[in-house]
């Protein structure tokens, strides 16, 4: 990609660059990918809470923008369909989590647990630094993992992604009501969390 062709593509919007990834142009899907990756990586990290796990979603995104680019119709924003498409991609990997470790509990809970060492999860990573820069991101991650994955969802496209009550409607298949609702539900649980994690880290 020439400098000149890029930085007028850089110009174009979403749905201009999206008409010309369906006509095949490449240079179009990267500058999508760059003007998204960030807020995608962002977002899927918030929702399932490891950043190897959101980097992996982001870029099978990624692959599935370029994959099936034609099947976008216009009828919804670019945004709405690319964070659709990311959101059922999280779902997916908290479920497979959360079987997992069904399994491993279900297994563990038959075994002699005489001699069983106990993985203790790696707390001291951090994640890129445009993510996670301070402590407050780090407790408001930990609370955000800590309310339900349903309240989560909206939570995060709301107040962290800063899409609309439509998008987010479109996204989660939701009507608009319940979507306030359960925003409203998951901000009271969020809130709650907090106040328990500052408590117990002014009294440690």
């Amino acid at each position: 990609m020439s400098a000149e062709s890029e930085k007028e593509l850089q110009k174009k919007d979403d749905s201009d660059l999206i008409t010309l990834l369906q006509q095949g142009s490449e240079p179009a899907f990267v500058i999508l990918m760059r003007r998204y990756k960030e807020p995608i990586i962002n977002f899927v990290y918030r929702f399932v809470g490891n950043y190897d796990d959101a980097i992996d979603i982001a870029q099978d995104t990624f692959v599935r923008l370029h994959k099936y680019s034609a099947t976008y119709t216009g009828d919804v924003k670019f945004t709405t369909w690319l964070y659709t498409i990311a959101t059922n991609l999280a779902k997916t990997e908290l479920a497979k989590s959360w079987r997992k470790h069904t399994v491993a509990f279900s297994k563990l809970s038959k075994e002699d647990e005489d001699g069983i060492e106990w993985e203790v999860a790696d707390e001291s990573y951090t994640p890129d630094a445009r993510v996670d820069s301070s402590m407050i991101a780090k407790r408001v991650q930990t609370a955000l993992m800590k309310i339900s994955p349903s309240y989560r969802e909206v939570v995060v496209l709301r107040d962290i992604q800063q899409l609309s009550y439509e998008e987010i409607a479109e996204i989660t298949t939701l009507e608009i009501g319940t979507v306030k609702s359960r925003i409203n539900r998951g901000r009271a649980q969020l809130q709650e969390q907090l106040q328990t994690l500052y408590q117990e880290m002014f009294e440690a």
